[in-house]
């Protein structure tokens, strides 16, 4: 079965980034010239998906407005001959890709926020998307690779992603056999302890019986219905299987990761990358 359902969990207060994040949903904070939520809906279009769930919060009407037309903007662009800036202006939703939104009306953590988009994806396999997780690979995307190995073994998958053992305990952990099956997953483990350095990453792709396993979670750490809790019941009842990553992936939930992965994006960048690597070199000899 392929995959064409995607959910991005986007209902969180960004409390992190507060204050930017009192009037700005903390996904439309933009990474050079894109919002950060553009990044994970791109790579989600790039692996095939045509439907996305956005689960959003009351506050964040912002995030439908970005994927929605703006008459007026393109009405006026197209005016005044400015084709280039009309054609961005447009592409923020490939055609052919359905944006549906969904609200979470409680603050019941991230496997919560999953089991809302059911009413959508029904029985479909869908991926999942951290919306403040932004990877950058040169060959197939982390998503492209889930859906590319769900249509070999059609298990529910997850990106793992390498880490040094000083710094397991930052992470869930998975403990991973050679054939690639998840056989534990252990919350920021001590090295000691830790069945591997194979971090998860932020990408995940489900069969749909992880409705059913949310739907019987118990409320868990902070009081919140947890994804992993529910991963935890599907390793017992079937194969999950988990694969590498070896691309860049940048936490921008974290104000560091964020800088870092905006000087990243910034000297890769097809038009400005020259200009603003000479502009680092010019503060690096201040």
């Amino acid at each position: 079965m392929s995959v064409k359902f995607a959910v991005i969990p986007a209902a969180g207060l960004g409390t992190r980034f507060l204050p930017a994040t009192k009037a700005i949903p903390k996904e439309l904070i933009p990474l050079v010239d894109k919002p950060l939520i553009q990044y994970v809906v791109e790579e989600a279009v790039a692996a095939g998906i045509e439907t996305i769930v956005l689960v959003t919060h009351a506050s964040k009407s912002a995030l439908e407005n970005h994927f929605d037309s703006q008459y007026e903007l393109e009405a006026e662009l197209e005016a005044r001959g400015k084709q280039a800036l009309l054609e961005v202006a447009r592409s923020t939703l490939p055609a052919g890709v359905k944006i549906v939104s969904v609200r979470q009306g409680k603050a019941l953590g991230l496997g919560h926020a999953v089991a809302c988009a059911a009413p959508i994806v029904q029985d479909n396999p869908f991926v999942v998307l951290l919306p403040d997780v932004i990877c950058y690979a040169q060959g197939d995307n982390a998503t492209a690779q889930l859906v590319k190995d769900y249509e070999m073994y059609g298990q529910s998958v997850i990106s793992l992603l390498p880490v040094p053992m000083t710094e397991v305990h930052k992470y869930g952990i998975a403990g991973v056999t050679e054939q690639q099956a998840i056989t534990t997953l252990v919350e920021k483990p001590a090295a000691e302890v830790a069945p591997s350095n194979l971090s998860v990453l932020g990408r995940y792709l489900f069969n749909a019986s992880i409705f059913a396993e949310l739907a019987k979670t118990q409320r868990g750490v902070g009081g919140e219905i947890q994804l992993t809790d529910a991963m935890h019941a599907i390793l017992a009842k079937e194969t999950m299987r988990g694969v590498a990553f070896d691309g860049e992936v940048h936490d921008c939930g974290d104000k560091l990761g964020y800088l870092n992965a905006t000087l990243t994006f910034a000297a890769r960048h097809a038009s400005l990358g020259a200009d603003f690597k000479t502009l680092l070199a010019q503060h690096a000899q201040a």
